[in-house]
């Protein structure tokens, strides 16, 4: 088993009790096993980081990874314009070859900018060539393909028969949860109400609890959604969702920006899980989530910047840094502080995914899911007396992160990608487009 030591940190931990202490890491296999102190590396590897910061890696609980393609090809849309009218008829020109191309482009995004995990929803289509991307880029990823099987709006390349869309989701589900040795997993992801029948939601349901995996899904972004379900379903989003039995601790919905005092009376009892997009939400003109609320009801929030064409990047120190200001032009200066904004983007992000005893902190026994910032710089001086949390959330950019390490395994050193050739993916994500818009 190799043995890993990182060597003089600034280590934020974001265990319970927020220590931050200057000392070592070490790293048996793909677990951490000592914090603090000077520690022998057993004849292994060390990475010197010469006071620099170590932090968990960043969790992003809703990304769609088979968008990354599509940056600047939707702008200036309002949401169910930009499905209709942009992204589902580029979703629907997809081939394997591009779907692969778009999350490894995704993947190295993430990487660059400090996220070690991520939830992911593909598209309806080729979804083993994105799980293929993530297996190869070393990042850690529960992913599904997107379901759909209801709407008159949807194109009829991305609308699928009941039967085909739950057969093609347990397919994937038992070629790739658990694979990569664990670092990636399934869930079950019907797009949103509007674009899924009853019978396709109840059939997820009772599979997710068949095979222990989560729930994710749209709710609640706009309000012509809303309007939409209401009118199909008789009732709202969240409402309707526990009328059949979903709501429960294995749902994670992204967006919930429009929700009532019932719905978050339903999120709160039903151990329901949120995660919240502000640079989509203020992109699409959504609205802004509750999030301090659902905070203050004990219900478990995430950060993710959605896709690359609603964002239009995959940056968790914007969506940091969005998050804390949004609220405090609400709610007055003093709400969503740099430590809890942080926690939310590690921490937060583990207790979403059911992960939080394996990653999102600094501790023995957790996962080496970890980044190292270089804050040596303008923007983030000076340091002297400065709050750490502060000159992360507040500071600090995704060009300030120097090393990442994924299970164990340095993926970034040095500002640069090692497990996906950048070079070629770039040169290939223009091709791919070039294809993509010749079909639509």
């Amino acid at each position: 088993m190799a043995t890993t030591v990182i060597r003089d940190a600034l280590i934020v931990t974001m265990n319970a009790a927020d220590d931050i202490v200057r000392g070592d890491v070490k790293i048996e296999g793909n677990t951490i096993t000592a914090v603090g102190g000077k520690l022998d590396a057993d004849g292994g590897r060390v990475i010197e980081a010469g006071g620099r910061v170590l932090l968990p890696g960043f969790v992003q609980t809703h990304v769609h990874l088979c968008q990354t393609l599509f940056r600047g090809c939707a702008d200036d849309l309002e949401l169910m314009d930009w499905l209709r009218k942009r992204i589902w008829p580029l979703e629907a020109a997809h081939d394997a070859d591009s779907v692969y191309c778009s999350a490894l482009l995704g993947a190295g995004e993430l990487i660059r900018s400090g996220t070690t995990t991520i939830l992911d929803m593909e598209t309806v289509h080729h979804a083993d060539s994105a799980f293929e991307a993530i297996r190869e880029s070393g990042i850690r990823a529960v992913s599904g393909k997107a379901m759909m099987d209801h709407g008159e709006q949807v194109p009829p390349a991305l609308l699928e028969k009941t039967e085909d869309s739950l057969a093609e989701s347990v397919r994937l589900l038992e070629k790739w949860n658990g694979a990569a040795g664990g670092r990636i997993r399934y869930a079950f992801s019907p797009r949103f109400v509007v674009s899924c029948s009853e019978e396709l939601l109840t059939a997820v349901r009772d599979l997710a609890d068949q095979y222990r995996v989560p729930v994710h899904t749209h709710a609640a972004e706009n309000r012509e959604e809303i309007a939409v379900v209401e009118a199909e379903r008789g009732m709202r989003n969240v409402v309707y969702l526990d009328a059949i039995g979903l709501a429960r601790p294995n749902l994670i919905l992204a967006h919930a920006i429009w929700l009532d005092e019932e719905e978050k009376r339903i999120i709160r009892e039903r151990g329901v899980k949120v995660t919240h997009c502000p640079g989509s939400n203020l992109k699409l003109a959504s609205g802004i989530a509750d999030v301090p609320s659902l905070l203050e009801a004990g219900v478990p929030v995430g950060f993710g910047a959605d896709g690359a064409p609603c964002n239009n990047n995959l940056d968790m120190f914007q969506e940091m840094r969005l998050a804390s200001f949004i609220q405090k032009v609400r709610l007055g200066p003093t709400v969503m502080r740099a430590r809890q904004v942080l926690r939310m983007a590690t921490m937060g992000g583990a207790e979403v995914l059911g992960m939080a005893d394996m990653i999102g902190s600094i501790e023995p026994g957790k996962r080496a899911d970890l980044q190292i910032l270089d804050l040596e710089d303008f923007h983030v001086y000076p340091s002297a007396g400065a709050d750490p949390y502060s000159r992360i959330v507040y500071a600090a950019t995704r060009g300030d992160v120097d090393t990442v390490l994924i299970d164990g395994e340095v993926v970034m050193e040095g500002k640069e990608v090692r497990t996906i050739d950048k070079a070629r993916v770039l040169r290939e994500a223009d091709r791919s487009l070039t294809r993509l818009m010749g079909r639509i």
